[in-house]
């Protein structure tokens, strides 16, 4: 297979370039140039968005195209058009967070979703973004656009900082405020999971919407916690706090707390998408257990210190607010 992949060397661009690798594909990376290709793989240099920005990408042929921009929909439609005749598939890295607020629980890929448009700018929201980048994507390739609806992503190369900042603070050891309840189900999909399910679909030919996650309560946040005091190995001590305390200490769930979010309506909208269609056609999700591991490890090989996305706010909260909560 040959495989073009716009964007491919942060988190989930570089997770299926080395998937590809390792499976033997053909790969090209279009990118800034701000990182390496991973090796093995043909980097070719541009900027989309830019006048004369794709001129890297005025030849050559592919089977399929992955492409994980999160910007101004324009650009996908000016790629798509530019690929289109040129490649079988183009799978577009989108999120569940097209279908309109509140989800239902359960929600498939049938459900509402926002108003939005291909040719939409920079101006719009993450959600019209990613609504509008599908439309793109589709009305170049139809029936072989590929729309990968994904939800929280998790693992290695994670540049947002959600469970790197859960691994840190808890590699600190201590009292650490555990958000509740315990046993609350959490649905999220390992970067190198979603991957390998896009790899397999682009070369089985799928196209059409997919929700990407893992199946509702994959873990619980009591098990990505203890997760990560198994391997961090620190004698950080969870002390679990009801989801009513920790909002009424003013602390603010998903950004101060990454990944959890309290029993309710935005609980439901993010934890408990229906994935039937994408379990159907082989996506399989590894144990929480082993993502919090290979994090940890990767960052450890990096000293700790993740990077992150510079267009994205930090995550996590701050020792002191932490400290008065627990009553410290």
């Amino acid at each position: 297979m040959r495989l073009l992949t716009l964007g491919g060397t942060d988190f989930v661009g570089r997770a299926v370039v080395e998937a590809a690798l390792e499976r033997g594909w053909e790969v090209t990376v279009f990118h800034r140039g701000k990182h390496q290709a991973p090796p093995g793989a043909t980097a070719l240099l541009g900027e989309r968005g830019a006048e004369g920005g794709l001129a890297a990408l005025a030849d050559g042929e592919w089977d399929a195209v992955v492409d994980t921009w999160s910007g101004a929909p324009a650009a996908v439609r000016e790629t798509a058009r530019l690929l289109a005749g040129r490649a079988r598939t183009y799978a577009y890295i989108s999120s569940r967070s097209v279908y309109t607020y509140p989800a239902a629980a359960g929600l498939d890929e049938d459900g509402p979703v926002v108003d939005a448009s291909p040719g939409d700018g920079a101006d719009v929201d993450y959600a019209r973004a990613k609504r509008g980048g599908e439309l793109a994507a589709a009305e170049s390739f139809g029936e072989h656009a590929l729309l990968v609806r994904a939800g929280l992503i998790l693992g290695p190369y994670e540049n947002i900082g959600r469970l790197p900042w859960w691994l840190t603070r808890i590699a600190r050891g201590g009292p650490v405020l555990a958000p509740g309840p315990r046993d609350l189900p959490l649905q999220y999909i390992d970067a190198r999971d979603l991957a390998a399910w896009v790899l397999d679909a682009a070369r089985s030919g799928l196209g059409g919407p997919y929700n990407l996650v893992s199946p509702p309560g994959h873990t619980t946040t009591g098990e990505l916690l203890d997760a990560c005091v198994a391997v961090t190995g620190s004698d950080a001590e969870l002390r679990w706090t009801a989801p009513e305390a920790v909002l009424s200490a003013g602390i603010e769930p998903w950004t101060e707390l990454p990944v959890w979010l309290p029993p309710g309506e935005l609980h439901d909208t993010l934890h408990t998408g229906d994935v039937s269609r994408a379990l159907a056609t082989g996506l399989r999700c590894r144990p929480a257990a082993e993502t919090v591991a290979d994090t940890w490890e990767w960052m450890r090989s990096l000293n700790g210190a993740a990077p992150l996305r510079p267009d994205r706010p930090a995550v996590g909260l701050d020792p002191a607010k932490e400290a008065e909560a627990l009553g410290l």
